[in-house]
């Protein structure tokens, strides 16, 4: 099924996603990969504050290329989910609402989603042109000695994803390996 959703998500609107779903994101999302997993985890075993308001919002495992002239970012495709599968869980029970990456998560990952009820939609891999299209502005707001790596703020617009694992725990991979 092909739903519209808004950026923050609400447990609310989580729970009503269905793996399998093709979902269109608008909003406010955060871009994270590996290195600002890291140096998040470092902060918070140490009592710091994150970077961001984790809450309900949306973090998309990407490291974009550099901006072409008159746009906002330059290409924007997802990357490996499974590498920030060790920092997960303890996003998602500070009330991380969803993330966006590629491939498959752990069982940790999927048994924290499932008690937090958030969701974990997939970006197409290999189409980071064609996603970079629905971002409308980006911007540094953490960690910029990371590079490609810092944390950003992305404003989307109808950014196509699609539902791998729900909160209830339903897996499209798993499912679809099934049929």
């Amino acid at each position: 099924m092909e739903k519209h959703i808004n950026a923050p998500i609400t447990k609310e609107v989580a729970s009503e996603l269905v793996s399998g779903d093709m979902v269109y994101i608008t909003g406010t999302i955060y871009t994270a990969r590996d290195a600002a997993h890291k140096r998040m985890a470092e902060v918070l075993s140490k009592g710091g504050k994150l970077p961001i308001d984790i809450e309900d919002n949306i973090i998309y495992y990407m490291g974009p290329s550099p901006a072409r002239e008159g746009r906002p970012i330059g290409s924007a495709g997802p990357t490996t989910a499974s590498r920030m599968d060790k920092y997960t869980p303890e996003l998602l029970d500070l009330g991380l609402g969803a993330m966006i990456g590629k491939g498959k998560r752990s069982k940790e990952v999927i048994e924290a989603i499932i008690r937090n009820k958030s969701v974990y939609f997939a970006a197409i891999g290999g189409a980071g042109a064609l996603l970079s299209k629905a971002i409308t502005a980006s911007e540094v707001i953490a960690y910029d000695d990371l590079g490609t790596e810092a944390i950003r703020k992305l404003q989307v617009k109808n950014f196509p994803a699609i539902v791998v694992i729900d909160s209830k725990g339903n897996n499209l991979y798993e499912t679809q390996i099934k049929r």
